[in-house]
């Protein structure tokens, strides 16, 4: 019988598509058969979780865990049937996702078009105090006309 005793990340790695859940040792223990065996990085050191699904991307990562000479290799789609696992993993997620928001593309798109525009606007005004400053009037209607068009 296999259950996890301690599931902690080492740290989270994430962008837009990916939460990456780096773990260490000592950061991720199991119980099998009473033995308690804590994760070593021999094979593989993360789990990959899309943003958008919720779903482990990576099932066929190897983890190793071991006590003292004996170590036993556990892949992901093994630890995914495990319901403390899969538990333990979606309150860290969870808690990460809550802790940072991400824009969504269009949301970013529509964001940086608002930002690009201001800074139009902006550049536009100070165009028009030089304008002013040199006493050039034709350029000064010019770019006024401009203002509320850009």
């Amino acid at each position: 019988m296999v259950t996890v005793k301690l599931l902690k990340p080492y740290y989270i790695k994430s962008d837009a598509q990916y939460v990456r859940i780096k773990l260490a040792y000592q950061y991720f223990s199991l119980l099998i058969n009473d033995q308690l065996y804590h994760f070593v990085p021999i094979e593989s050191n993360e789990i990959k979780i899309d943003r958008r699904t919720k779903q482990i991307v990576n099932t066929n990562a190897n983890f190793a865990f071991q006590k003292g000479k004996d170590i036993i290799s556990i892949r992901m789609s093994e630890l995914v049937s495990l319901p403390d696992f899969l538990i333990q993993l979606f309150f860290i997620v969870e808690a990460f996702n809550q802790s940072t928001n991400y824009m969504n593309e269009s949301e970013l798109k529509e964001e940086s078009k608002i930002l690009i525009r201001e800074l139009e606007q902006m550049n536009l005004k100070n165009l028009i105090d030089k304008s002013l400053d040199n006493r050039d009037e034709e350029l000064f209607y010019e770019l006024t006309s401009k203002l509320d068009t850009v």
